[in-house]
């Protein structure tokens, strides 16, 4: 099964090609994804060229049911989700991805 990538392992990937202070990348990679996060919950998409766009979009209200109690309807309310659409060359490097190795 595929290991999760976490922040202190970019850290570390970074840290090993540049030799940089692993406290100055991991500064730079919590300033990135604040960016980020700021953008997406001020409304914003987020446009990394060639690996992808992280777009916000509205979810209307609906109804739900609990499986539990399925004659009582739940009300969802509308919500803002972040959706993530691959870039080109992202696309292009998961087609070459072994679905027979993900498990």
């Amino acid at each position: 099964m595929a290991q999760n990538l976490t922040k202190r392992d970019i850290v570390l990937n970074i840290y090993k090609k540049t030799g940089l202070p692993q406290k100055d990348i991991r500064d730079a990679v919590q300033m990135t994804l604040d960016a980020i996060a700021d953008s997406l919950s001020g409304g914003n998409n987020v446009e990394l060229r060639n690996f992808g766009v992280f777009e916000v979009q509205v979810r209307k209200a609906r109804v739900g049911r609990n499986p539990n109690k399925p004659e009582t309807d739940v009300i969802i309310p509308t919500r803002a989700v972040v959706k993530f659409k691959a870039g080109k060359i992202l696309k292009a490097r998961m087609k070459k991805l072994d679905p027979k190795k993900l498990k």
